[in-house]
């Protein structure tokens, strides 16, 4: 996972940063920060599961969680008997965490080490999950590059989970780009259509809070867009 509104990081670098400099702050974070001294740690990833139970999924379902980091969001998904699980990450330390802690069951895992919009998938995905990455592209290259990955490798649903209009500016250290239902539908449009979306706070581990926008797509049926 991606985000936190950690406003001690001076040395986080620019928003167009490439993606090296992108991989080594990250990096350093999950080197020396600990899961209760980030602010995007769930115990429970509740509303993820939720979007996940709605489609109804079988278990040989292809899923892959998108800035997955040390999310726990996988043993969640392996605990209920998924097979085909994909995590990705900019970030080898944040993997590495979660393999560390899910020992011999992240053999199960295809982990994935690239910046989203670089990534080229091999296969197409049942799910593609997304808690706090969308919102770090901030320019419409970085978006429509994303879009494109997802348009050509979703066979079925999307979830996004991103800041809010009313959640912070900013995540460890790095500018954000907001998001209404409206204009993250819009972006979406080409493509997918829109299930539903919420909105809540995220309470972090100290204890303060951040507003998201959760919404899930379909992939349009026969679809060249």
């Amino acid at each position: 996972m991606q985000p936190i509104n950690d406003k001690k990081d001076s040395k986080a670098p620019s928003v167009f940063a490439p993606a090296k400099s992108l991989r080594q702050h990250w990096d350093k974070i999950y080197s020396h920060k600990q899961p209760n001294e980030v602010s995007w740690t769930q115990e429970v990833p509740t509303t993820s599961l939720d979007f996940i139970h709605s489609f109804a999924l079988p278990k040989t379902a292809k899923i892959i969680d998108v800035g997955g980091g040390d999310s726990k969001l996988v043993d969640y998904l392996l605990e209920e008997g998924f097979e085909n699980i994909t995590v990705l990450d900019i970030s080898t330390k944040a993997l590495d965490k979660a393999k560390q802690r899910l020992g011999d069951k992240a053999k199960k895992i295809n982990w994935v080490v690239s910046d989203i919009t670089k990534y080229k998938p091999a296969i197409s995905f049942d799910l593609w999950h997304d808690r706090a990455t969308f919102h770090f592209l901030t320019t419409n290259n970085q978006v429509a590059k994303y879009m494109n990955i997802a348009r050509s490798s979703i066979s079925g649903f999307l979830t996004i989970g991103t800041f809010s209009n009313n959640g912070p500016a900013k995540c460890s250290g790095l500018a954000i780009k907001k998001y209404s239902e409206e204009k993250l539908t819009a972006e979406l449009q080409n493509g997918f259509d829109k299930i539903r979306c919420i909105t809540e706070d995220h309470v972090t581990p100290f204890n303060t809070r951040q507003n998201f926008l959760f919404c899930s797509f379909k992939r349009h049926q026969n679809s060249t867009a």
